[in-house]
């Protein structure tokens, strides 16, 4: 079995660069948010304002990359497959690591990925199209506002996988049991209704194929914070790149709820 250390060593030394769905699938994926001291608090409330979309797994300590709580021996500078870092709002870059861009003031912010409850989607019969086509989940920003807390506000992000409508309250079923990584679906069938006016034209990852019969399911998105990211426009924030996450060491079924 491969372990989530084995993993982080594959991204620490730049072999394993692609999204994480299906890595590790006894273990919860972690999305991240990187930021300055200054606006960490503000980022800190936003979370506890916003639990749908930014439940909180882990924060680290000022200045300090390891994820104490999560896997106290990674690196969060390393040991993600690929990140991006913002500038005033805009994508500047997109490395495998970070450890030029890291300083001492930071502070790091691990968050619920739906990817953790994949695996209990699979086990009910209900297939990922994503990983059947061999391509990043689909995310789309919303026309759902965020709860504003200091500076943060903006749009939230959904992803999305279609399925059989007979499906669907299994889906609403099982998910629901993941409070701490975005838990039951946020909306259910119609994208316009949320503000999403083409289902084939993601915000983030790819396009999946929605076949006839099937319905689109959304589920809250840990990518938000770079919408609000783009939103509000900070000197700096450092996050993973959209589907690349990070894995840490802590077991699906302890965030399960039974």
């Amino acid at each position: 079995m491969t372990t989530p250390h084995d993993v982080r060593e594959q991204m620490r030394s730049g072999v394993l660069t692609s999204p994480t769905s299906g890595l590790c699938e006894d273990f919860i994926q972690a999305n991240l948010v990187i930021l300055p001291k200054d606006l960490a608090f503000d980022f800190l409330l936003f979370c506890q304002r916003n639990p749908k979309s930014c439940p909180l797994i882990d924060v680290t300590d000022v200045g300090s990359y390891v994820p104490k709580m999560s896997a106290p021996e990674a690196d969060l500078r390393t040991d993600l497959p690929k990140y991006r870092v913002y500038e005033n709002g805009e994508v500047v870059a997109e490395p495998t690591d970070i450890l030029k861009y890291w300083t001492d003031d930071m502070v790091a912010f691990l968050i619920g990925c739906s990817f953790t409850f994949e695996q209990a989607l699979i086990n009910n019969g209900i297939p990922m199209r994503h990983n059947e086509e061999g391509v990043n989940v689909p995310m789309y920003k919303t026309s759902i506002e965020t709860a504003p807390a200091g500076k943060f506000a903006g749009p939230t992000v959904v992803s999305m996988r279609p399925m059989k409508e007979k499906d669907v309250i299994r889906a609403v079923q099982v998910t629901s049991r993941f409070p701490s990584v975005h838990g039951a679906p946020l909306h259910i069938g119609n994208p316009q209704s949320i503000g999403i006016q083409d289902i084939s034209q993601p915000d983030f990852g790819d396009p999946v194929t929605l076949k006839e019969g099937e319905v689109p399911v959304f589920w809250a998105c840990g990518v938000t914070p770079q919408a609000i990211a783009m939103h509000m426009k900070p000197a700096l924030m450092i996050t993973h790149a959209p589907g690349h996450m990070f894995i840490t060491d802590l077991k699906s079924e302890h965030v399960s709820v039974i």
